[in-house]
């Protein structure tokens, strides 16, 4: 019997886990970060980030099938022994916990820059624990519900992004291969962090009731993000200059401005405002998934106060430790490449191995 039904989620939950996870802090700066790497040809490095996300999933879920009740941390002693797999379980609690804590500083950073300029980033934070604390207690179907409905109260969203498009200059994305094919290859790097997110499917799939659809669900999932990334990176790319888009640090915000109502003045501060509820989609599962880490290596099945220290340590590290958008960038720079070595290395070496120890055991078998 499968230990994690009681806790079982649906396909569209499970493939909105994924995407939410993808689509977070970083396609705020996206655009501007693709343009300074690669110009606006760089756009189709987000196609090539698709695809190669697309590959490591599809592996991903490949490990996974093979036991398909446990989780990464359940799978990982199976084959590595029982101190290997608490190391390992270790590493992801804090791995999801530096992440999670990363962006809800970042989205303190935004509302301090944007919005509340003299409020106290640990009270900012403070804030952001309390929703958090509300929904991640609560296990990971109401966190599954809670991303549905913010996906589906999100959709007007990109509807904002049409409105500046009147005054795009289409001649921008012109010649589409500027400088080469180099430019682009290498900006990939960079693309590809931002589909980072599909790892916790090492998490979900023993959470996933119908085991079949895994892999459709985490292909729409990692076509979703694209989607979104694409739209949002074209569209500034079209209204402002090559040369002036990098001279803004959020683009994405930035277009908005352009935005004239008559019965709103600033249209990017009601965004920015309904977009911390997208993000906040991001980094609840991160929490959950570090105390899940921390909960299962002392052998608790209550997470309860794992997830009360850790809201509270979030709290205190940001009354005592200064937040800014350069030591921010650091940590996502450092998490970032943790991250791809999960996301990209560690399950194509998974497969190696129990491809290798299914073939050693069969010629073992008389």
């Amino acid at each position: 019997m499968n230990k994690y039904a009681y806790n079982d989620i649906t396909f569209m939950q499970y493939t909105l886990f994924i995407h939410s996870s993808q689509v977070g802090i970083g396609i705020l700066q996206l655009p501007r970060q693709i343009a300074a790497s690669a110009g606006t040809a760089g756009w189709m490095s987000i196609l090539i980030g698709w695809a190669l996300s697309v590959a490591a999933s599809l592996v991903l879920i490949q490990v996974m099938k093979k036991h398909p009740g446990d989780t990464i941390i359940d799978l990982l002693p199976r084959y590595f022994g029982v101190w290997i797999g608490r190391l390992f379980t270790l590493a992801f609690a804090i791995y999801f916990g530096i992440l999670a804590y990363t962006v809800m500083s970042r989205a303190s950073l935004f509302i301090t820059s944007w919005i509340l300029p003299q409020t106290a980033d640990y009270v900012l934070m403070l804030l952001f624990c309390i929703p958090t604390y509300m929904v991640v207690r609560n296990g990971l179907r109401v966190q599954g519900r809670y991303s549905e409905l913010v996906f589906f109260l999100s959709l007007w969203m990109p509807l904002f992004y049409l409105l500046p498009l009147k005054d795009a200059h289409w001649n921008y994305l012109l010649p589409l291969v500027k400088d080469g094919w180099s430019p682009i290859v290498q900006t990939t790097s960079l693309t590809v962090n931002s589909f980072l997110g599909f790892e916790t499917a090492l998490f979900l799939y023993p959470f996933l009731k119908n085991k079949e659809t895994a892999v459709p669900g985490i292909v729409i999932a990692n076509t979703l993000s694209m989607l979104v990334f694409l739209f949002v990176t074209l569209a500034c790319f079209v209204y402002f200059s090559p040369e002036g888009i990098l001279q803004f640090n959020e683009p994405t915000l930035n277009i908005l401005k352009a935005i004239q109502l008559s019965f709103l003045e600033r249209p990017e501060i009601v965004f920015l405002a309904f977009y911390l509820v997208i993000i906040s989609t991001t980094w609840m599962p991160n929490v959950y998934w570090s105390i899940f880490c921390t909960s299962q290596l002392l052998g608790k099945q209550n997470h309860h106060r794992h997830l009360v220290i850790f809201l509270l340590l979030s709290i205190a590290i940001t009354f005592f430790y200064k937040l800014s958008f350069d030591k921010n960038d650091q940590l996502q720079r450092i998490i970032g490449m943790v991250g791809v070595v999960i996301a990209f290395v560690l399950p194509v070496i998974l497969w190696l191995y129990m491809a290798g120890h299914r073939l050693i055991r069969r010629r073992r078998t008389p």
